[in-house]
């Protein structure tokens, strides 16, 4: 096998052809629309990462499946140092590109789906894991980019899956054939979509008995008939399409949230991995959960470090780099990142070797760790802004710099500290409102709070995790409480 480079992954990409409606219009050759390539670049840089002599180490991992070197967004974790190497080659990714690089989730699913169907073999005497093994060596020795598909519309909240009006706002096996099954429904806020070879849907929640219809796990070509894509706004999204790349923010890469609608898609049997075995439902879907919490102290550390360097870097331009309330803005901003991703670190080193032989992360550690990205890039974003100025919101447009009448004016009262040029000074501060208020704060913000579940669910797992009946019971022994 061959690991391809980030020009070989946007080739491949490309053939495959993909149409999305985008802005109320249906687009083809989305490798060219300047919506989608910003992302599709974020992603091919993971595959470089490879073939870089000096993160090699970080973006290759040798799979037991395949008894060959694999990209590390690929890798079923063999150990603790691959659960490290995991979060360690996500904040790199994260610093480089300062937005999400897409390809967590697929990692986070298939590690989950891994250990997931051994167990589920064990006791209901399925064949998955087989099946499940033979599909990841195929996309190791391929090196595709897997779309982990887990969040349902789910309609009305409070209902179950059996009890909506339509019963695809949870995505569905509408019918069983001798050969496979037909799904049916859709997947909403698909990180990379449009950037995937392939996408693995799983069940949102724990299914019950009389659900079965509602647990599946299956794999789908991303260019499968009857799938269809509407592609997601972002804030300030069109400044991508103006011809000046000052207004964006970041002019290189981006973020993609896509709606993903599955409308009568036949899956054959070998690419189905769970199929109404409701009890191992909620078993992959909490792994999953975990993986992806595990996975927002190596990303979002990373965007963090990106906003810290530029929120450092606008206080030299303003001038005001040695205040020391400035100082202990940025000390903070860097606290708060470090803790993420020591909780990110932590969880992994804490790792324990499952069943099935991959590895799986601290349970109780992962969701402390996606509890403090529910809060703690907000407060960056919060800082960022402080440090950074009015002029965060009322800079005039790269257009108007550009304009022989408007332009000296701009260069002149937007002069700040000596030696620093106007220009660089609205990029840095334009990168900085992409992530506090535009395109990235999609990637940086939203997804920090809703990614890999909110707030609650991390505070239910923490519960379930943390022992209290044990610390109780401690106390007891130590007072001689009977």
């Amino acid at each position: 096998m061959a690991l391809k480079t980030g020009k070989d992954y946007l080739k491949s990409i490309e053939e495959l052809d993909l149409e999305a409606h985008v802005l109320g219009q249906k687009t083809g050759d989305l490798h060219e629309h300047g919506l989608v390539a910003p992302s599709q670049e974020a992603v091919a840089f993971t595959f470089d990462g490879a073939h870089d002599s000096e993160t090699g180490d970080l973006f290759k991992a040798v799979s037991p499946l395949c008894d060959d070197e694999v990209n590390r967004f690929t890798h079923l974790h063999q150990s603790s140092d691959d659960l490290v190497k995991k979060v360690m080659m996500q904040r790199y990714c994260g610093t480089k590109t300062a937005c999400c690089f897409q390809r967590c989730v697929g990692l986070d699913a298939a590690n989950a789906i891994f250990s997931t169907t051994f167990e589920c073999d064990a006791k209901h005497g399925t064949d998955y894991h087989q099946r499940f093994k033979d599909y990841w060596r195929w996309v190791q020795l391929e090196d595709l980019v897997v779309d982990g598909a887990m969040t349902d519309p789910k309609g009305d909240r409070s209902k179950r899956p059996a009890d909506q009006a339509d019963p695809d706002l949870f995505l569905r096996v509408k019918e069983r054939r001798p050969d496979g099954v037909v799904i049916s429904g859709a997947k909403l806020h698909q990180t990379g979509m449009l950037n995937s070879h392939e996408i693995l849907v799983m069940p949102t929640l724990t299914m019950r008995p009389g659900e079965e219809a509602w647990a599946i796990c299956a794999a789908v070509p991303t260019n499968h008939p009857g799938v269809r894509y509407i592609y997601g706004r972002q804030t300030s999204d069109t400044r991508k399409l103006e011809d000046s790349m000052l207004d964006v923010g970041n002019p290189v890469f981006g973020g993609q949230e896509v709606m993903t609608v599955f409308e009568d898609v036949f899956v054959p049997h070998e690419r189905v991995f769970l199929d109404g075995e409701v009890d191992y439902s909620g078993i992959m879907v909490e792994r999953f959960a975990s993986y992806h919490r595990q996975s927002y102290g190596g990303c979002k550390v990373g965007v963090g470090d990106a906003l810290i360097g530029a929120t450092a870097l606008i206080a030299q331009m303003n001038g005001v780099a040695g205040a020391s309330h400035i100082r202990d803005k940025i000390v903070e901003m860097i606290h708060l990142n470090e803790t993420i991703y020591s909780c990110g670190i932590s969880c992994s080193t804490l790792g324990e070797r499952m069943p099935a032989g991959n590895y799986q992360v601290n349970l109780l550690l992962a969701n402390v760790c996606k509890l403090n990205v529910t809060r703690f890039p907000y407060e960056l974003a919060r800082l960022a802004t402080d440090v950074a100025g009015g002029l965060l919101g009322t800079m005039p447009s790269a257009a108007d710099l550009d304009d022989p009448v408007a332009g000296p004016y701009i260069k002149k009262y937007l002069a700040a500290a000596e030696g620093f040029a106007v220009t660089d000074r609205m990029k840095v501060l334009r990168l900085i409102e992409n992530l506090v208020a535009g395109a990235g704060a999609v990637g940086y913000l939203i997804e920090s709070m809703h990614g890999a579940g909110p707030p609650t669910a991390q505070r239910i797992m923490i519960s379930r995790q943390a022992g209290l009946k044990d610390k109780v019971a401690q106390v007891k022994r130590l007072l001689g409480i009977d």
